[in-house]
């Protein structure tokens, strides 16, 4: 089964969207780093993540020298961020995120990699989760004042989950 990385962002989009768990009924096994983890997920959210099937994984030590050197290239990213980029680059994992600098890395060193949006429509076509359930999750996610997702790119899952729709 494919591992994706998950940097924080998208598992609160999908917290503020109420389709946190049903992200576990896709055919995938997610992770976190374990220094992302302690340092933004820990405690009751970060328990029921794990009870849910979150991998908490533990760089090698090259990397650690590889996310060290990717923060120093990109000073903008978080310590967290290059620990999640690390292990997808090194392991061949996809990697989950909506950092616009991390998308561009993962994109530049050719690593796989999605957003929340791309969660949504692999929820939507392997009928894991009710369409009028995604359509409310987008809403409240998209109506969120933090929401920094592409406008087009909402209206275009809006209209594409809007109830009455299959």
């Amino acid at each position: 089964m494919a591992v994706l990385v998950s940097d924080t962002s998208v598992l609160i989009d999908l917290e503020r969207a109420a389709l946190l768990d049903e992200m576990f009924l896709l055919p995938f096994e997610f992770a976190v780093p374990d220094l992302l983890y302690d340092r933004e997920l820990a405690g009751e959210l970060g328990d029921r993540l794990v009870g849910l099937g979150l991998r908490v994984e533990e760089l090698t030590s090259a990397e650690v020298r590889r996310a060290t050197v990717v923060n120093r290239q990109y000073s903008r990213l978080s310590a967290p961020d290059t620990f999640a980029f690390a292990i997808a680059e090194s392991r061949k994992w996809g990697l989950l995120t909506g950092d616009g600098v991390l998308r561009e890395l993962a994109v530049t060193q050719h690593v796989e990699m999605h957003g929340v949006l791309w969660l949504f429509d692999q929820l939507a076509d392997g009928d894991h989760v009710p369409i009028e359930r995604l359509h409310g999750g987008l809403s409240n996610l998209a109506g969120h004042p933090r929401c920094r997702l592409p406008a087009s790119e909402l209206r275009k899952r809006l209209a594409r989950f809007s109830p009455g729709k299959k």
